[in-house]
């Protein structure tokens, strides 16, 4: 029996999600991963994004729209400072 954890990085998550994906498991995966409280800051993190990327609101209105607080609007902010316009790009494609 070993006392190591089997998932140690991050890239092992994903390939996870990705084989639940495959299998149709990846809804009941991922209800049992998250908390609600969790999904519920996964949606607003996805719709942070997205208003982020239109560039049509202030982070204040996105901040008041989404009932969030304006910092994590600026950590989301600056997250898609530090990607490319074709990661940019990429997400807004799958996000949208």
């Amino acid at each position: 029996m070993s006392l190591e954890p089997e998932y140690k990085e991050w890239q092992q998550i994903l390939d996870l999600i990705d084989q639940s994906t495959q299998s149709q498991q990846h809804e009941m995966l991922l209800t049992m991963l998250l908390t609600p409280d969790e999904r519920e800051a996964l949606v607003a993190r996805v719709n942070i994004f997205r208003e982020l990327l239109k560039g049509e609101l202030s982070q204040r209105q996105i901040s008041q729209m989404l009932g969030v607080g304006i910092a994590t609007i600026t950590r989301g902010s600056n997250e898609l400072k530090s990607k490319s316009a074709d990661e940019k790009q990429a997400i807004d494609s799958v996000a949208g």
